[in-house]
């Protein structure tokens, strides 16, 4: 067993026997990418599924994406969050983007590693797409209002899982001052409620919705 891999069906006793076998594969997976292109930094790969795979599931935790829904991964380096999402909401689909062409190749190869049918990376900043998702999720690639200016075009109006579209963020420390600057409406969930390990002490996952006209 990976270290750290048994954290998945503790926290995830739902996740069927074939969703725990693509998660697993992610461990030779990035171990083998890794030694070529540095997609995870060298202190986290070995504990790859508690500060990497773990922290992108704490999303499917906090809310459930009906099928169908349409979610955007901005600068999702080696995959997260939106390989582990991909992975848990088959239903949904993933468009997982980043400015670097080699983390693209690595999300793509992952892709097929995995047989995730339900996603595609693309290789293209967040200001030079133009189409609208429901959703845009994201790992910490930026400041808040910096990140709002990029995405909020792409934000389909509307309440597609019950849930009102916009931004789901997960980043860590005290947001307090990035979200007065955004102004966006705003509902911070503390990780740590739903993961005890150290780790997740300061971490937050963010939905943040466009102020209403």
């Amino acid at each position: 067993m990976h270290p750290y891999f048994d954290l998945i069906p503790k926290y995830f006793p739902e996740l069927s026997g074939k969703k725990l076998q693509q998660l697993e594969l992610l461990w030779d997976f990035y171990h083998e990418w890794n030694a070529k292109i540095n997609v995870i930094s060298r202190k986290d790969i070995d504990v790859l599924y508690l500060r990497h795979v773990l922290h992108s599931l704490s999303i499917a935790k906090i809310f459930k994406f009906k099928a169908g829904t349409r979610i955007l991964d901005v600068g999702t380096g080696g995959g997260f969050p939106g390989i582990p999402l991909s992975v848990y909401f088959p239903e949904v689909e993933f468009t997982l983007i980043d400015s670097v062409g080699k983390k693209v190749k690595v999300v793509n190869e992952a892709i097929k590693a995995l047989n995730i049918r339900n996603s595609g990376g693309r290789h293209i900043r967040a200001e030079e797409i133009s189409e609208q998702f429901d959703f845009i999720v994201s790992r910490a690639v930026t400041q808040l209002p910096k990140f709002v200016a990029w995405v909020s075009k792409n934000i389909k109006k509307g309440n597609t899982s019950g849930l009102e579209n916009g931004i789901i963020y997960i980043k860590g420390g005290d947001l307090y001052e990035e979200l007065k600057a955004v102004r966006w409406r705003n509902q911070v969930y503390d990780i740590a409620v739903h993961f005890r390990e150290d780790f997740f002490d300061t971490k937050k996952v963010v939905h943040l919705m466009p102020p209403t006209p």
